[in-house]
């Protein structure tokens, strides 16, 4: 087949790209700026062209897939609909997959990629041979988020943005929580709940939903058809989990926990798990340790994707925990300005409580048509700062980061660079 992916750059659609490509068919597509993820699709072969153009769209394509992200309104999308050419949304490519699958999918508003990267490693060291769909890079697959396997397995990151996960046929769902997230899509809390009870709702009477119990927000299902099995903090297997992981965190003991359900789902030995969670060494941007220097002073970077409070909360105890004589700076860049306006009092309440040293919000980082002019000229990075209100958190620019930190940063310091959008660049500096 010939395919054309609109907006090849995002995570699970440039995973889905790999795909087709291991499965022999030619794979091209599009996005509007150059990146680390569009450079290693072209080291793979996949011819991807920056910019959109209808000039790109062949007529004697077989099927065009389009990011979420993608409006009605793209050039390269009418065009493809105007040949009449099958198109599909990522969410519904991938959706098709899973019904040719046993489907491991993994949901929740925090700790989906870190989670689905820890059953898939576990599968590959039992043996199990699975092809994964992940939303994050990882060393043990070339650096790639993407693995292409030989069996009936397939494990997915599943995301409720969108609702994109209804378009999945999964056989088990691990949902490791349920959050005020993605409220710019869904509006309310409680359409959030009700999207993830519909999600759950669609396992058949062979399958089976692994759910966090320590979470309130995951919707219960009255006379389930399919089988449940919860875990939590509380139970005896965490004291052992946190022994063996390498990753801090107590978010990370409960992503360890559900892994372990999986496996037993699965048949693999607990013997097999433990020693898999343990070699775990992270992914990209999660919590991910690098060496730092500055004028010649070593430090330590801590590169994470948190953008959600829940999420900077638990890095940021984790970094305390982990780092508890030294001195934490955290540079944090806000993702979306509509994420800032419906979480505005939250992100106030973690910034105060957290128990770090220096803390710099930087300017936030805009997402291509999910923004809303009322709501950009309502919320800034300076308001958040002046209603915080604390005399260790300032407002700096982007383009002053670099220079504020180099004069300032001690040796030994602790530099946490955290956000979901193009901050994780501010590494590379150090």
């Amino acid at each position: 087949m010939k395919i054309y992916i609109i907006g090849i750059g995002g995570t699970g659609v440039s995973a889905l790209a790999q795909y087709y490509l291991s499965k022999g068919h030619q794979v091209s597509g599009s996005d509007l700026v150059s990146s680390e993820i569009t450079d290693f699709l072209k080291k793979k072969g996949i011819k991807v062209i920056i910019g959109n153009s209808e000039k790109n769209i062949e007529n004697d394509f077989d099927l065009v897939v389009y990011s979420p992200a993608v409006k009605s309104d793209n050039q390269e999308l009418k065009k493809a609909r105007g040949f009449k050419i099958k198109s599909q949304t990522y969410p519904e490519a991938l959706g098709e997959l899973t019904k040719e699958h046993f489907t491991i999918a993994v949901s929740g508003a925090h700790g989906k990629s870190t989670t689905t990267s820890m059953i898939a490693l576990l599968m590959t060291k039992a043996g199990l041979d699975p092809t994964v769909i992940v939303g994050t890079k990882l060393k043990e697959f070339g650096g790639s988020n993407f693995r292409a396997g030989s069996s009936k397995f397939l494990v997915i990151e599943a995301c409720e943005y969108d609702s994109s996960f209804l378009n999945y046929f999964p056989k088990i769902v691990v949902v490791t929580n349920v959050d005020k997230e993605h409220l710019d899509y869904f509006k309310t809390f409680a359409n959030v709940k009700k999207a993830f009870k519909n999600f759950i709702a669609k396992l058949s009477p062979d399958g089976f939903l692994v759910f966090n119990k320590d979470n309130k927000f995951i919707p219960k299902i009255a006379k389930p058809k399919f089988k449940t099995i919860g875990y939590s903090l509380k139970q005896k297997d965490s004291k052992k989990i946190k022994n063996v992981l390498k990753v801090p965190g107590q978010h990370n003991v409960s992503n360890g926990l559900a892994v372990l359900q999986v496996a037993r789902i699965l048949g693999v030995p607990d013997q097999i798990s433990f020693k898999s969670l343990s070699e775990f060494k992270g992914t990209w941007r999660r919590f991910e340790i690098k060496e730092g220097k500055v004028k010649n002073k070593k430090i330590t970077i801590v590169s994470d994707y948190g953008h959600h409070p829940n999420e900077i909360s638990a890095t940021l105890a984790a970094a305390r925990e982990k780092y508890s004589k030294q001195k934490i700076w955290c540079v944090f860049q806000p993702h979306q300005h509509q994420r800032t306006y419906y979480l505005f009092s939250d992100f106030v309440k973690v910034f105060r409580n957290a128990k770090i040293n220096n803390i710099i919000i930087t300017d936030i980082y805009d997402v291509a048509g999910r923004e809303t002019k009322k709501i950009n000229k309502e919320v800034s990075s300076e308001k958040l700062v002046q209603k915080i209100n604390s005399k260790n958190i300032i407002y700096l620019p982007m383009d002053k980061l670099e220079h504020y930190i180099k004069e300032n940063i001690k040796a030994k310091d602790v530099l946490i660079i955290m956000g979901a959008g193009d901050i994780y660049k501010l590494v590379d500096k150090f």
